[in-house]
């Protein structure tokens, strides 16, 4: 029998997202949804505001390719329009009558997805959002490039 290897941070995070992403898309069925899960931090920033990319990828953690890459797609969906800001240098966007719905089934959703992670948190003894919020806070002070040359040396 071959023996395991060890799995990577990467692999891990990897791993992590793919089951918690599978388990959001069951439930989307069950509700009824077509709905990537990927458009849930777009929403919810857009929900508190945001209207721009710029403003978006301000409150999210997500670069601001995949903020346009979201947003080409809920466009094309119909859950977002593009609009001109005042400014007129910039283009915003806003919910439209599908997304304003997709919001409201959504954010009730939303509650029992962050009171079922504060179960699993319970479960596996440890407060993983705020353990990867750390993470990653760390990794922007010193990214993991810097981190594996300071490890070599």
């Amino acid at each position: 029998m071959t023996p395991r290897v060890q799995p990577g941070l990467g692999e891990l995070l990897r791993y992590v997202a793919e089951l918690i992403d599978q388990g959001a898309e069951a439930r989307y069925r069950a509700l009824n949804l077509t709905y990537r899960p990927r458009y849930t931090p777009v929403l919810r920033a857009m929900a508190a505001g945001a209207e721009s990319v710029t403003d978006i990828t301000t409150r999210t953690h997500l670069t601001q390719g995949a903020v346009s890459q979201t947003l080409s797609l809920m466009t094309a969906e119909g859950i977002v329009a593009r609009h001109a800001l005042e400014d007129g240098r910039k283009s915003g966007f806003h919910l439209t009558r599908k997304g304003k719905h997709l919001l409201e089934v959504l954010t009730p959703h939303w509650r029992t997805t962050f009171a079922a992670i504060a179960a699993l948190e319970k479960e596996i003894g440890h407060p993983l959002l705020r353990v990867l919020e750390d993470t990653a806070h760390a990794l922007e002070r010193q990214d993991f490039a810097a981190r594996l040359e300071a490890a070599g040396t």
